[in-house]
């Protein structure tokens, strides 16, 4: 039996309690299905083994105090404590892209690292303590995108109880899929905001030979005698 299989089987005998520890060692940095997790929870909602409302709670719960507590010991530790950790049980490479991440998209990153790009949260949550991004913004960024994980990937369960499985085999593509297009547009409107200068600059120049142009084809007082 595989470890999601397994994690679905607690969650199917013991419920919410388990949705929430599960949810909150992985938001600390234990890699775990809590994607499909959710979307599972959603489903177990749907079929009445859950109460949706205690889902949305307590997965949101979960996810908002593992931030914490993994913002919390790398910005108390410090570079030192992450690196002793990294060390004994790897995670070094994901510590670099996460604060690459940070440092290119600051609380946006926070936001897409919480629903987006799941697996690269923790690593987020480590980079901001280290470099001690202040810690309302960090809040105010990661509970929005968690919330936001939660609902969105409870009611894909709710929605679609009964093709949980194919929903589970079309995440990590869609997530990559929202993923280009967000980045797209960003991408889109920094080139937009770069031209738009330069056409409104050309504009005066033309006006200003226009009017030369003009001013010089018609007849002074001296030309016309």
């Amino acid at each position: 039996m595989s470890l999601t299989d397994q994690i679905l089987a607690a969650l199917t005998l013991y419920g919410v309690p388990v949705l929430f520890g599960v949810i909150f060692v992985a938001s600390i940095g234990l890699p775990l299905p809590v994607s499909f997790v959710l979307v599972a929870a959603g489903s177990f909602a749907r079929q009445g083994e859950l109460k949706l409302a205690s889902v949305m709670l307590a997965a949101s719960t979960a996810a908002i105090l593992g931030d914490q507590i993994g913002y919390g010991l790398s910005r108390w530790g410090g570079r030192r404590l992450v690196n002793r950790i990294t060390t004994r049980i790897g995670g070094a490479e994901k510590i670099e892209k996460a604060e690459a991440l940070s440092k290119k998209w600051g609380g946006a990153g926070i936001f897409f690292s919480r629903w987006l790009i799941t697996e690269l949260g923790p690593w987020i949550n480590v980079t901001s303590g280290i470099t001690r991004y202040p810690w309302s913004h960090f809040t105010l960024w990661g509970v929005t995108g968690e919330v936001l994980w939660v609902v969105l990937y409870v009611m894909l369960g709710y929605t679609f109880s009964d093709r949980v499985q194919y929903l589970a085999e079309i995440l990590g593509n869609l997530a990559w899929l929202i993923l280009g297009i967000i980045v797209a547009i960003i991408l889109g409107w920094k080139v937009f905001r770069y031209l738009k200068p330069v056409k409104e600059e050309a504009a005066p120049k033309k006006n200003h030979a226009s009017s030369g142009l003009g001013e010089s084809a018609w007849p002074t007082e001296e030309t016309s005698r």
